[in-house]
């Protein structure tokens, strides 16, 4: 019997000590905002975007899409998180007559209005208030070294406050994409957030690196009809992997239905949404995208988002 029990103590350890490999990370980086997806599109697709990037949120999901973006291209996104908070997002892509490639310029802000400051004798309040969040001002550079493939890079100056304390911190992201040239598809890889530690309250916190690799495919191109679908997988550097899905079905290019789901989250699982396009010249030399996504976060409700699109 003793024996028994000590053959299922060994067998159990491995799988014990994989187990806390996992959650012992959890809660243990900083700059958790970096990790929240951008534009409602995307959102929208289950967060499986690395390989379709093909507007002015690739920014943040893979910089080398926007290698394949013409013009100027113009994103605004705002998130309504649970618990008052707000997410939003701003990017501008463009490029320069002397240098090869497009660049990009991006913003992002997590915030929350301002609180009481409460004390254990004073719980309804001492009188002053604070507020905390997070921002990232990031650049992005790509170019498309063939007519199938493209690579970029972005780097990023993160803060964090809370109160009168900050942290702060540089990252780098670097990404790839390929078109295979059968059906529309395509394969993106990125990496996202390389880079300093942040010192916060005299401890030095590492920034969630994440790994993403995925492809997408068109699966129907008929008349006024098109539908794509695309698969993620991602590889936080703070749990565990995870696996993103999402199809779009677009119609007469003016009207798009999208849904998707996330596998392996604590939290988030299907989403849904939809968009609009429209010209806003009557050349259509200017053309503008209102979408819009709802995402179930389970026992936190539901996040809604809204994105502007507009390139010129």
């Amino acid at each position: 019997m003793k024996r028994a029990m000590m053959v299922a103590i060994c067998l159990l350890l491995p799988l014990t000590a994989e187990g806390a490999q996992i959650f012992e990370k959890v809660g243990t980086l900083g700059g958790q905002s970096l990790k929240i997806g951008v534009g409602a599109r995307a959102a929208a697709m289950g967060d499986a975007y690395v390989a379709i990037a093909d507007d002015a949120t690739a920014v943040y999901w893979n910089p080398a899409g926007i290698a394949r973006l013409s013009g100027q291209s113009v994103t605004l996104n705002h998130t309504a998180w649970p618990a008052d908070i707000l997410f939003d997002q701003a990017a501008y892509v463009f490029s320069i007559k002397w240098i090869p490639g497009m660049l990009g310029v991006n913003v992002r802000a997590l915030t929350m209005s301002r609180d009481i400051v409460r004390t254990t004798y004073q719980p309804e309040g001492t009188g002053d208030t604070f507020d905390a969040g997070e921002w990232a001002y990031g650049i992005s550079y790509a170019r498309s070294l063939t007519d199938k493939f493209s690579a970029g890079f972005s780097a990023n100056y993160v803060q964090t406050g809370l109160a009168d304390v900050k942290g702060k911190s540089t990252t780098f992201d670097f990404g790839t994409l390929y078109d295979i040239g059968v059906l529309g598809a395509k394969i993106g890889m990125s990496i996202q957030n390389i880079g300093s530690d942040m010192t916060f309250l005299n401890e030095k916190v590492k920034m969630p690196t994440f790994f993403r690799v995925g492809g997408s495919v068109s699966l129907l191109q008929s008349g006024d009809s098109r539908l794509i679908s695309s698969a993620e997988f991602t590889h936080p550097s703070d749990n565990s992997e995870k696996v993103n899905w999402g199809a779009e079905y677009a119609f007469h290019d003016y009207l798009f239905l999208r849904g998707g789901y996330k596998f392996n989250y604590d939290t988030e699982g299907m989403t849904a949404g939809l968009g609009v396009k429209f010209p806003l010249t009557l050349s259509k030399a200017s053309v503008a995208r209102l979408d819009y996504a709802y995402q179930d976060l389970k026992l936190l409700t539901a996040a809604h988002r809204v994105s502007v699109n507009v390139s010129f």
